[in-house]
């Protein structure tokens, strides 16, 4: 067994006695101010209750290098990075003062190397991206932290992410001592604390050892999540000269997603529950955030993921999944390209719904025509889930449950197959659960207003509306992009800022009666160009009216009145289903919201594939 030796060393006593090295392959600086503030509180907090106890602050885990008394940190980096920046700004703050020598060799020292040499070095040298570059510039500068800051940007560093990280945390150590410790005996008395009192055990063994270890210690999520965690089991799995490009590879998953500002964990827990069959104690077959590792772990499904085996291969289709959820994101099919009905759906689910991701990654890798046919579907279904305010829950535990389906329909060879088996999914899975809540839509429908859902809900629902109506009355069979009707102002026809007199006579015709309520009901709304919107302003309907015979949709165009094109054609048939108005009353607000509900029910519909 290899050998653990153990120490407790003061902060002082570690930067005297160790060189510590941050390797590429661990995580990043990743503490924020909050971090940062409340180790800085905790430590002021002591020095205030006047005590003389250590102040614990952990375990830190290292491996030996090859280089005498120099560790490569496995856990702790956090903790070591902070203290680090510490004794930099506390350097500064005592320029001229006996402690500047002492803390300067706890920041930097000489030192022997196996050749011979006489090398100087940093007491904490990270090796990530430009981590080293930029902690040897906060050392060199020796300065206050803006013109630290501007003397990188200088220099051409690139700073972003956990480099940033590193430079923020300079800039609220160094301000937090300034505001506390401002006068030289309470900085003596500070940094007397900080370098006898604030202590840890630093256990160091051989790498592979220590990266076990680490996996231990952690195995609860304790002080990482569930991506880093996944990392280092990662790490655990492989030979130690395979670290660098595993690191490379591990960098394709976490870097775009960071670029994309996406959530690493809640895009890791739809990529178990749409590439894996799920199960658990709750029968619920949903892997939750704080649950990732637990499951990961658990002897049949690192089976299935084969992570321990192959490694890289399982990088590589997390890496994969990484992509298509970022296209997706994008409003781009499993293709790469442009899909207009990867747009329309982005459209309707926002930023407020995204666990339909686990479905479209269960179901990436259809056949591009497939593809497209199934979002469309799932569009319509989604519609009424979201537009009946149906609880996320419900679907959740179903879409675990049927990405093992599309799994199933992705692998199947025979085209003629696999349109069949989607067919059925799509009349099982979302025809059935369509057809329970019909009713709740047309209810929900009928009460429908401006605020009963989020405002780019509305714009979507109305855009959706006036292309149908548009396609039907032009004959166009290939539905579009929804951009040039998302674009136009939702028009309330009932003015939604009445002049006086309007005011006045709306008062006296209808008493009782909320014009607030009225004036935003889904039947007085409509879409309008910016330019004829700003002409009508807030008039009555009789001087509205020939404006909107001027509007290119003709949902709009055709409450000034229908426009009669031949016989049997689609133009007469969606005349069929249209109304025009004389007067604009709340009886005909709610005339209009029922023909509005008669078109939904057209729009958001399931079709099949034709199986050749």
């Amino acid at each position: 067994m290899a050998k653990i030796e153990n120490h407790k060393y003061s902060v002082e006593e570690a930067f005297r006695d160790c060189f510590y090295i941050v390797p590429d392959y661990q995580r990043e600086y990743v503490w924020q101010d909050k971090e940062v503030q409340q180790l800085l509180d905790d430590i002021d907090e002591q020095i205030d209750g006047k005590a003389n106890r250590e102040y614990f602050i952990g375990m830190v885990l290292v491996s030996p290098s090859s280089q005498k008394n120099t560790f490569e940190v496995i856990d702790g980096q956090q903790r070591l990075t902070t203290f680090f920046l510490l004794l930099c700004s506390l350097k500064k703050l005592f320029h001229g003062e006996p402690q500047y020598q002492t803390i300067s060799g706890l920041i930097s020292a000489s030192y022997t190397s196996n050749q011979g040499e006489t090398k100087t070095s940093l007491k904490l040298e990270p090796r990530y991206e430009n981590a080293g570059e930029v902690m040897a510039k906060i050392v060199e500068m020796e300065d206050e932290p803006q013109a630290t800051r501007n003397g990188i940007e200088a220099s051409g560093i690139t700073s972003f992410g956990s480099l940033e990280n590193l430079l923020n945390a300079y800039s609220t150590i160094y301000a937090h001592l300034l505001k506390k410790h401002a006068d030289k005996a309470a900085l003596k008395k500070y940094w007397g604390y900080l370098a006898n009192n604030v202590v840890f055990i630093q256990i160091s063994t051989d790498l592979g050892n220590a990266l076990k270890i680490f996996e231990t210690i952690n195995e609860r999520g304790v002080g990482l999540n569930s991506m880093d965690l996944l990392k280092n089991l990662l790490f655990t799995n492989v030979e130690a000269e395979d670290f660098g490009h595993l690191k490379t590879e591990w960098k394709k998953i976490t870097k775009p997603l960071e670029k994309a500002k996406q959530k690493p964990l809640r895009f890791l827990r739809y990529f178990l529950m749409a590439s894996y069959k799920i199960q658990n104690d709750r029968s619920d077959y949903i892997v939750r955030e704080d649950e990732i590792y637990d499951w990961l772990t658990k002897k049949e499904n690192a089976a299935d993921c084969e992570y321990e085996e192959k490694p890289f291969q399982f990088v590589r289709k997390i890496t994969e999944s990484v992509d298509h959820y970022l296209a997706f994101n994008k409003g781009y099919g499993n293709h790469g390209g442009d899909s207009v009905a990867m747009k329309n759906l982005g459209l309707l689910c926002g930023p407020a719904f995204s666990l339909h991701f686990v479905l479209l990654l269960a179901a990436s890798n259809f056949p591009k025509a497939l593809f497209d046919h199934f979002v469309t579907q799932l569009e319509s279904f989604l519609f009424y889930y979201i537009f009946t305010k149906t609880p996320t829950k419900e679907l959740e535990r179903n879409f675990s449950v049927w990405a093992d389906e599309l799994r199933e329909i992705g692998s199947e060879k025979n085209k003629k197959a696999q349109k069949e088996k989607l067919n059925a999914f799509i009349n099982t899975r979302f025809q059935k659960s369509m057809s329970a809540k019909d009713a709740d839509l047309t209810d929900s429908m009928k009460r429908y207003s401006l605020g009963s859902m989020q405002k780019y809900r509305t714009r979507y629902l109305l855009a959706k509306i006036s292309q149908h109506v548009d396609m039907a009355y032009k004959g166009i069979k290939t539905e579009r992009s929804l951009e040039d009707y998302i674009e136009l102002q939702i028009e309330h026809i009932l003015p939604d800022k009445p002049k006086k007199a309007f005011a006045t006579e709306f008062a006296e015709k209808y008493p009782g009666l909320d014009y607030n309520l009225i004036k935003n009901k889904l039947g007085n709304l409509t879409l309008l160009e910016k330019p004829i919107n700003i002409v009508i302003g807030n008039d009555f309907f009789e001087i509205k009216k020939p404006e909107y015979a001027k509007c290119k949709c003709y949902l709009t165009s055709s409450i000034a009145g229908i426009t009669k094109v031949g016989k049997n054609t689609s133009t007469t048939r969606i005349n069929e289903k249209l109304l025009s108005f004389d007067n604009w009353t709340p009886e005909e607000i709610d005339r209009r919201q029922t023909m509005l509900i008669g078109l939904v029910k057209d729009i958001w519909r399931l079709s099949d594939l034709e199986v050749a």
